[in-house]
């Protein structure tokens, strides 16, 4: 099946030794169906010439504003309504800068500035200047902006030094762009509710009680969710990240009992929920209005109660519902998880370890077990966070469709 077939790509070049790979992605997508429209920088040509792209795409490259010819006007704008997706690879340190910043002094700038499709960039760059705090302060920025990061690979550089700034081979752009196009519509008409990030208990005006998340996991499953043509209720707790999908209606709360309340009301007209959020297991017995003082006392004591547990409410009234939970744990990881699968009613849990460098709070990738009421059980390397949104929606799918 070519899911490429009949799909309009832009495929962005930008100025980098990394350009020759470009021509076998280029390649790769017409041998797939797809329709493509080459947009290259300047710089660009100087690593690639248009004519042998031209050759590949059959159609002309579009590098400038005005063709140099015939002077005709080159529509970033038209090009932007006319891809279905736009692929820039690769994407060096200073084309991202200006992608993130929005500074347009290229056609291909104003081609992602007016681009209305989903847009994927594949870095290529050398190891310092990919690990520089400026590239990734824009990396991050472009995935607040909604663009799928590729990550670069790991291996001899055009430096000749060795480390992490290799374009992505096109195989893999291939495959991860043929999932896009197949997992688009596999969501769509079903709601999704996702809880995300950690829950504070006030103990006064100025402190709380909290925990470490930072709600990445939650995001990356949201997004993700939606990317697949779902309706998405993300019930937040505090956290710094931003939505970019329309499809996301995003509720913040602060306590546990909020985010209950706004789950249990976001629940009623779901087909599934993830509960990925870590809520406070206790909150003070009391919250002060005004802020304690260390000089009226030598110590303080709090007296702690249980918060409402919102999996195990939400299981008891999930019904047809597809209902998923995460363990964190430190110690008999697999036996704890299956235990809170079975005690919580859910249907599926994510289990994640501490014990892992590579897991837990406040980082970029996770490693997970996926463990399922109908005995099945996948273990996955780590991977960012997203991927691994990824992994978790194609299992829920899965028990959807196997529940139908």
């Amino acid at each position: 099946m070519q899911t490429l077939k009949g799909k309009h790509i832009v495929l962005g070049i930008s100025g980098g030794i990394a350009a020759y790979k470009s021509a076998y992605l280029l390649r790769l997508f017409i041998k797939a169906g797809a329709e493509v429209q080459v947009v290259i920088t300047p710089n660009g040509k100087e690593f690639i010439t248009p004519a042998t792209l031209s050759a590949l795409s059959g159609k002309p490259v579009v590098s400038e504003f005005f063709a140099a010819n015939t002077g005709e006007w080159h529509s970033h704008v038209d090009l932007g309504l006319w891809s279905d997706l736009m692929v820039i690879a690769p994407a060096t340190a200073s084309t991202i800068g200006k992608m993130a910043n929005g500074v347009a002094d290229n056609m291909l700038i104003t081609t992602y500035l007016s681009a209305k499709s989903p847009v994927m960039v594949a870095p290529a760059m050398d190891l310092d200047m990919w690990a520089h705090p400026s590239t990734q302060r824009n990396i991050r920025t472009l995935e607040q902006d909604g663009v799928e990061i590729i990550q670069p690979g790991s291996g001899e550089l055009a430096s000749h030094l060795t480390g992490k700034g290799r374009m992505e081979e096109p195989e893999e752009i291939l495959r991860r762009v043929e999932c896009f196009f197949s997992r688009r519509e596999s969501l769509r008409g079903k709601r999704i509710l996702v809880t995300a990030g950690p829950t504070y208990e006030d103990i006064d005006p100025v402190r709380f009680i909290g925990n470490y998340s930072s709600g990445k996991m939650g995001f990356a499953i949201a997004e993700e969710a939606a990317q697949r043509g779902a309706l998405v209720t993300l019930v937040t707790g505090p956290v710094s990240i931003e939505t970019s999908n329309p499809n996301i209606e995003r509720v913040d709360v602060r306590s546990a009992r909020q985010m209950m309340e706004a789950a249990e009301k976001a629940f009623e007209d779901c087909d599934a929920a993830i509960l990925s959020a870590a809520v406070a297991d206790y909150t003070p017995e009391f919250r002060h209005d005004t802020k304690l003082k260390r000089e009226n006392t030598d110590g303080l004591e709090l007296r702690l109660v249980k918060n409402p547990d919102i999996a195990a409410g939400l299981g008891e009234r999930k019904g047809d519902r597809i209902l998923v939970g995460f363990a964190l744990e430190t110690d008999h990881e697999h036996d704890n998880a299956i235990a809170k699968m079975r005690r919580k009613g859910l249907d599926m849990i994510v289990l994640n370890s501490l014990r892992n460098p590579l897991a837990g709070f406040n980082k970029d990738t996770n490693q997970v077990t996926v463990i399922r009421n109908d005995g099945k059980e996948t273990e996955y390397p780590a991977k960012e966070k997203k991927e691994v949104a990824v992994d978790i929606l194609d299992q829920l799918e899965d028990m959807m469709a196997s529940e139908r």
